[in-house]
């Protein structure tokens, strides 16, 4: 009797979902892996042409990529690096001859620091956009939001950063138009230095995710209960509050998270445009000079906190859910 019942224990099917999405992550960040390294191999170039200069011989040409081991074959090469991976060796870079670990350590922190500022600004915002707009459903006010949310969408990061830049750094010289931060520089002159850029990325993930949490609050509010309260004449932000956004909260939940994704691997742009000193500015200045190692780490990392991400939201939908705790 007692092995039925641990047998239909509830939390066992969760459990096996999670293990599943965990798997699947582990497998996608391999398979990225592999694109990444391929992706790499295609780019156009020659790392040894660009560190010996254009009057290399061809014989020096062949010695520099046998000393930077560019003459293996490429699975033999892939191996090596995914191992070094596991071990924790991100390599050497090719062109400066760094610990490309310790050139990422204060990278990373910069990106985490501007997409860190981006979602203090963004959540709150989007959440109470969103909820007003319900909350003044189908008036001006709602129409308005939604308006302003899907011109954000429509336009990319770079063009919001480029007119924020000519707004407030050219025409009225309030903000600097790049962000470029440094080791010992005070904290106060940081975020200055920062607030164009976090509003750039803010406004594109709050766009988003004011929709979703608009669309997740109206397929609550037709829900009997909700009627029921509305006929006690409960006020309609009570209503919103206390019983809608709880019911509605595990879909804006994935979508926050999401986002949360979006705003460290899309800081990319967002960094080349402000000079910001962070891992999308490293990427691209290493693709600039075919640095493989390089642009391998820096773009693993950025899939796997996307695939992280992703996973973390998997298992949050599945703990909020009952029907994916309990499948048939």
């Amino acid at each position: 009797m007692s092995t039925v019942s641990i047998g239909r224990n509830p939390g066992n099917p969760m459990i096996r979902l999670i293990l599943q999405r965990v798997a699947i992550s582990l497998g996608l960040l391999v398979a990225m892996s592999l694109l990444i390294f391929i992706g790499v191999e295609m780019l156009p170039g020659d790392v040894a042409q660009s560190i010996l200069g254009q009057s290399a011989t061809p014989e020096a040409l062949a010695n520099m990529r046998a000393e930077l081991g560019l003459d293996r074959p490429a699975p033999q090469r892939y191996l090596e690096w995914l191992g070094g991976i596991l071990q924790g060796d991100l390599g050497t870079s090719l062109s400066g001859g760094q610990d490309i670990a310790s050139m990422i350590s204060g990278r990373f922190a910069n990106t985490m620091l501007l997409a860190g500022l981006a979602a203090l600004v963004s959540i709150p915002t989007a959440i109470g956009l969103g909820l007003l707009a319900v909350l003044y459903r189908d008036s001006w006010i709602d129409r308005t939001i939604s308006l302003s949310t899907l011109t954000t969408i429509s336009l990319p990061e770079y063009f919001i950063g480029y007119i924020l830049i000519m707004v407030f750094s050219v025409w009225l010289g309030l903000l600097p138009s790049d962000a470029i931060v440094y080791r010992g520089m005070g904290l106060g002159e940081r975020l200055i230095s920062l607030v164009l850029p976090c509003v750039t990325l803010a406004l594109v993930v709050i766009a988003h995710m004011m929709r979703m949490t608009r669309a997740a609050l109206i397929s609550v509010i037709s829900s009997p209960y909700v009627e029921t309260a509305e006929l006690k004449g409960l006020r309609r932000g009570r209503i919103l509050t206390r019983h809608v956004l709880p019911n509605a909260i595990s879909p804006i939940i994935t979508v926050v998270i999401l986002n949360l994704a979006y705003l460290v691997v899309g800081v990319v742009v967002v960094e080349v445009v402000f000079v910001y000193p962070g891992m999308g500015q490293l990427l691209v200045d290493h693709v600039a000079k075919r640095d493989v190692p390089v642009v391998q780490a820096v773009g693993l990392i950025f899939a796997a906190t996307y695939i992280l991400l992703n996973l973390v939201a998997d298992i949050l939908a599945v703990a909020a859910n009952p029907r994916l705790r309990h499948p048939r």
